[in-house]
């Protein structure tokens, strides 16, 4: 079978299975497995596939038929300006969080110098995409999950930021290293009874962990509001992503402890989604 036949035949099945997008999703998974690009396909579609590269395809064709993530299937996730690794037990980074780095961007562009929290940091890719944007910042990273935390060290150490960052295992309950000009954090939001909802790549294949915001999806956003009330400096700022529908709760929960909001800021689809504050009290 030669690689145009490959992708006619993986995307007929991902299709049955109701994969939106079959054939680009067949074309990234036969790129890794011969190692090549996209592009390297589309310039051979008549190259034959030997036994072994054709089994391989048709196993994670089959893997991303039972919807198990393209991230989680390639082990990379492109986000910002860089490719992080990922891995399943960790969430995959979404192009809807990148709007929190541009706002940190934007905030802190004419400021040589901060240090920065990142609570609950998954792959890293939000504290390591700051500090690569930001030359003279440092930052701690935590989690309560192991496997971020070593995924985060080894998207760190690829990136050649090691020495600017460092990852902790801990609940954000007992930290208590250290003040910050920022906190950033991308928190458990959704409530517990929507996650059945969610598409089957999320709800079947995610860390819970990383997506159960308890019963009104704000939980352990008021965890981090009550930390960073007391980790952030006077005049710090605080950067949250949040759930589409929870702008008014989270606000008053921030100006209750002491934040004034700065801004309110859309993702791509013109939902709420991030909440940038500063601590004034």
């Amino acid at each position: 079978m030669n690689i145009y036949n490959a992708i006619k035949e993986g995307s007929k099945i991902l299709k049955k299975k109701n994969i939106k997008f079959s054939n680009l999703d067949c074309e990234v998974l036969l790129a890794k497995v011969l190692r090549k690009q996209r592009k390297y396909l589309i310039l051979n579609l008549d190259k034959p596939l030997n036994k072994k590269n054709l089994e391989i395809f048709k196993d994670l064709i089959n893997q991303r038929s039972n919807g198990k993530p393209i991230a989680y299937l390639t082990k990379k996730k492109d986000f910002w300006n860089s490719e992080f690794i990922t891995e399943e037990g960790v969430l995959i980074p979404r192009p809807d969080t990148e709007v929190l780095i541009e706002a940190t961007i934007e905030l802190f562009k004419n400021k040589d110098y901060a240090n920065v929290l990142d609570i609950g940091v998954g792959t890293g890719c939000i504290i390591l995409s700051i500090l690569e944007e930001k030359p003279c910042f440092y930052g701690i990273g935590i989690d309560v999950s192991s496997k971020s935390i070593s995924l985060s060290k080894l998207n760190a150490k690829k990136l050649n930021l090691e020495n600017r960052v460092k990852f902790i295992k801990t609940d954000v309950d007992n930290f208590c290293h250290g003040k910050y000009d920022l906190v950033v954090s991308n928190p458990p939001y959704i409530n517990s009874n929507k996650i059945r909802y969610l598409e089957k790549d999320v709800k079947n294949f995610e860390p819970k962990l990383a997506l159960d915001g308890g019963l009104d999806g704000t939980f352990k956003i008021l965890k981090i509001i009550e930390k960073a009330s007391t980790l952030l400096k006077c005049n710090g700022k605080l950067i949250l992503e949040i759930g589409y529908d929870q702008k008014n709760k989270i606000v008053s929960l921030l100006k209750k402890r002491g934040f004034y909001i700065n801004n309110i800021i859309k993702d791509y689809a013109k939902n709420d989604r991030c909440v940038i504050s500063t601590k004034v009290k």
